[in-house]
């Protein structure tokens, strides 16, 4: 049976993660090797993040994402959202044994709440009138998050948007919303943007996504 490779180097670097940037990074080791996935957490640091411990699960994401192993890719700098509301900027690194077996993750999960409404209150606090071009409400920063679920998006439906269905841009939309994208300020007119579509036509398909 396949063994997580240095466990104990892997926790060594979470602990000096989660020490190098605070109480709001959470850092979290898993061992996929025991068969048990649903208590797969052998390491985690700051877990107040999401309110986890040892022993506990992988989001409900990751659990859907292992059933597909031989797909598995690393996830960077993706947006998530807790139960309680807590926005996450999310990292899932997928560590391999020789064979190429999936045998652990390493994840990290930011809590970014605070600085997102710290932005929209600057934006606010900033702002001098309609005359002037400073309504750019999203940081550089985010708004790469925002376009890399949208290329996300596309590589999941696997067609270039001039040639998506209705059902593609549904199932593209809804990846975005469930990977928290239109938490970020302005993401629904860059998401109609970039396929095409009005804010009616985007509201819908969203409708759609939850049925």
């Amino acid at each position: 049976m396949s063994k997580l490779p240095d466990k104990d180097t892997l926790i060594q670097l979470a602990r000096g993660i989660a020490a190098q940037f605070g109480p709001n990074c959470e850092v979290v080791v898993y061992d996929l090797t025991e068969n048990d996935v649903e208590h797969s957490i052998v390491a985690i640091e700051n877990g107040h993040v999401t309110g986890r411990k040892v022993g506990d699960s992988p989001s409900k994401g990751m659990l859907d994402a292992l059933k597909d192993p031989e797909h598995l890719k690393d996830n960077l700098c993706y947006l998530a959202r807790t139960r309680d509301g807590k926005i996450l900027k999310s990292s899932t690194c997928y560590l391999r044994d020789e064979n190429g077996t999936p045998v652990g993750m390493f994840a990290i999960n930011y809590d970014i709440t605070f600085l997102l409404s710290m932005e929209s209150q600057i934006q606010q606090f900033t702002a001098t009138g309609p005359d002037h071009r400073v309504n750019e409400p999203v940081s550089r920063h985010v708004t790469n998050i925002l376009e890399g679920l949208i290329e996300q998006s596309v590589k999941l439906v696997g067609k270039p948007v001039a040639m998506m269905s209705k059902e593609d841009k549904v199932r593209a939309i809804r990846f975005l919303n469930e990977s928290g994208a239109f938490l970020i300020t302005k993401s629904g007119d860059r998401v109609c943007q970039f396929f095409g579509i009005s804010k009616y036509t985007l509201y819908s398909y969203i409708g759609e996504t939850k049925g």
